[in-house]
């Protein structure tokens, strides 16, 4: 009896970061087993889909989600299981990273990730985890062993938000130099908190504190000066350093800079900085726009795009968080009560698309890179964000010309909005396989259950060193 492939996905485009080819993708126990020449026969598999004529994508890498996240008061309305359902459903998202952000003084860094990962059960997707430090103690160096043996090599850390999750000073240059011993990655959300807290105590007195001035009150200078500080303290500790949603070319110019300089740096920003500027906050709804950084200029919209273009980003992540309406209108007077976030796991994918690709493809091997490949090499998240034998079968075909338009409603991700409302997007997944399995098709969703995986991660700077063990695309199998 022939020992049947699980699925070929036949004479597809399949784009990688590096190169493209027309090849029959070969699926066997989860893996990518190999890549047939699309030149020669179709090879018999149990299962067969015709990708003639569409693009062949690695699954998505979403190096930034907060799932389940309590912040103060608020909590947000999803779980795994839901978050995860949206990330495949529309976002072409087979691998999701969140964080384990302790809720106040009583859970440790320790606790809140073991807490993540036990939730993190019930996801459809696989699921690695960043940690996060708020105020240092003797038990830090310990605890961050520890996570690293779990497989947890990253660390994020608050510039502001003082009372909650700020880190000062003195915690980021102590757990920096746990990240170089520990071979992490220091995650940073970078904005400076004492001119914005002056800035926003102005608006106080003036009364203009509602959701319609919160881009007036959260300036573009506050969010440079924070990454130009990080990235000293990075100079000299020897700490590889990642800025999270960035939301200003010069901001993005820094870490180039620092880069040109020698040091370990990188940028992500996020769909709603490429495609939304500050004039959403005069709209009917400015809630649906809550989010820190705020919204920015026209200008810096487009000269944010253009440094994603010829890159100088190297991830584009969501930032998902999942609030609703009326957590967001219940102290849309006062930006200091309301909860901050935007639901966007499960829009990363055409948004980001639309905004990189033309209707005729041009563009996508960039669009790999944001959205996959560096998410994935720069996380050290083995076997993810390359369509290759050996990698594993996460895999997304998509029609670059195809249009549908956002109606938040009808999305998977348990609210009741998305920032992206009435858009016409491309870019959405025709078809989604995550570890071989088609949970995406013509036909719908097909729920796989909780089969998500926790992914342990690697060491950063073995990760990021190691050479390139994968066939090249462009050679024939």
């Amino acid at each position: 009896m022939e020992d049947l492939p699980d699925l070929v996905i036949s004479n597809a485009t399949v784009v990688n970061a590096d190169a493209r080819k027309n090849a029959h993708v070969v699926i066997r126990g989860g893996k990518i087993a190999e890549l047939v020449d699309a030149a020669h026969r179709v090879p018999h598999a149990s299962t067969t889909v015709d990708a003639r004529g569409r693009l062949l994508l690695p699954g998505g890498v979403d190096g930034h989600c907060h799932v389940a996240q309590v912040a103060g008061k608020h909590r947000t309305l999803d779980d795994f299981a839901v978050t995860s359902t949206a990330a495949l459903w529309g976002g072409g998202t087979t691998t999701i990273i969140d964080f384990g952000i302790p809720r106040d003084d009583s859970e440790t860094p320790l606790e809140a990730a073991r807490n993540k990962i036990a939730l993190a059960r019930e996801s459809r997707c696989d699921v690695g985890l960043h940690a996060s430090v708020v105020r240092w103690d003797e038990t830090v160096p310990a605890q961050l062993e520890e996570l690293a043996a779990m497989g947890i090599r990253s660390v994020k850390m608050y510039t502001t938000n003082r009372g909650s999750t700020m880190a000062d000073n003195d915690t980021i240059l102590r757990v920096m130099k746990q990240m170089v011993r520990l071979d992490g990655l220091t995650y940073i959300h970078a904005e400076h908190d004492a001119i914005i807290a002056d800035c926003t105590a102005e608006h106080v007195a003036t009364g203009d504190i509602g959701i319609r001035h919160l881009h007036r009150t959260r300036p573009e200078l506050a969010e440079e000066i924070s990454v130009k500080e990080t990235l000293a303290m990075a100079e000299y500790t020897g700490a590889p350093v990642y800025f999270v949603h960035q939301s200003t070319p010069g901001a993005v110019d820094l870490v180039t800079e620092a880069r040109m300089d020698g040091l370990t740096a990188y940028s992500e920003t996020c769909p709603h900085y490429l495609t939304l500027d500050e004039n959403v906050y005069g709209e009917d709804f400015p809630e649906w726009y809550a989010c820190c950084p705020p919204m920015r200029s026209a200008e810096t919209v487009a000269a944010l795009k253009e440094r994603v273009l010829t890159g100088a980003v190297h991830t584009v992540a969501s930032d998902h968080s999942c609030y609703d309406l009326s957590q967001k209108l219940e102290r849309s007077d006062d930006i200091r009560q309301m909860p901050h976030g935007l639901p966007g796991v499960e829009t990363r994918m055409p948004v980001t698309f639309t905004s990189m690709v033309s209707p005729e493809g041009h563009g996508t091997e960039r669009f790999v890179e944001v959205f996959a490949a560096g998410p994935a090499r720069i996380n050290a998240l083995q076997g993810k964000g390359v369509v290759a034998p050996g990698f594993d079968a996460d895999l997304v075909l998509v029609d670059p010309a195809e249009v549908r338009t956002v109606t938040g409603t009808a999305l998977h991700v348990g609210t009741d909005f998305s920032p992206f409302e009435g858009k016409a997007l491309r870019g959405w997944p025709q078809l989604v396989v995550s570890a071989g399995r088609i949970v995406l098709d013509e036909i719908g969703f097909h729920d796989p259950g909780p089969v998500g995986r926790f992914i342990k991660r690697q060491g950063f700077r073995e990760t990021i060193a190691a050479p390139a063990k994968r066939e090249a695309v462009n050679q024939t199998a």
